[in-house]
């Protein structure tokens, strides 16, 4: 699969479309749609099902330095008004802070980022860690893995600091119990 061709793909989900148009006109800083919203649109146009079957929310990824709840709280705010008549959940982080909060709710370490592809290298499955956002030339996209492991539904554990073996199991059981087809390598 290309990046021209999962582009293409992700971008049926009108859901998808309408958030990178939305995050493109609001001008949030290093702002990208990212994750299982983009893999599993792919895996369903695959499996013709239907585009947004087994999509559970949207991520959004911004950096921004002002590391406040408030500030971030105001950016949801936003995005949520912006895009509720969509009727989909959105989730938006700002990578700046998740260093703040991720080890307390994780137990696991996660040093401070300096943009947000770097909150996209520590993903838990290396088929996920994808992001795209509209640009003036149409669509930027960042899969440091490429898309081979979308293509061929595999699922693959990314050992970074934070991985958790038991996040993966419950995360990898869900995706398996909704597309059959995915092969889910081992954690160890």
């Amino acid at each position: 699969m290309t990046q021209d061709e999962f582009l293409a793909a992700a971008l049926r989900n009108p859901a998808n479309q309408a958030i990178t148009d939305e995050l493109y006109r609001l001008g949030l800083p290093d702002a990208w749609l990212v994750a299982g919203c983009l893999v599993q649109t792919v895996w369903n146009v695959l499996t013709s099902r239907p585009l947004d079957h087994g999509i559970s929310d949207h991520d959004i990824f911004y950096f921004d330095p002002d590391t406040s709840w408030e500030a971030e709280d105001a950016v949801i705010r936003e995005l949520k008004a912006r895009l509720g008549h969509l009727g989909v959940a959105i989730e938006v982080r700002n990578q700046a802070r998740v260093h703040l909060w991720y080890p307390g709710k994780h137990g696991l370490p996660y040093p401070a980022l300096s943009r947000s592809i770097d909150g996209i290298d520590r993903f838990l499955t290396e088929n996920t860690q994808i992001g795209i956002r509209r640009t003036t030339r149409g669509h930027d996209v960042y899969a440091p893995n490429g898309f081979d492991d979308v293509a061929g539904m595999i699922v693959r554990p990314n050992r970074t600091a934070n991985f958790s073996a038991a996040n993966y199991a419950t995360k990898a059981a869900r995706w398996k119990a909704l597309w059959p087809e995915i092969t889910v390598l081992a954690a160890e």
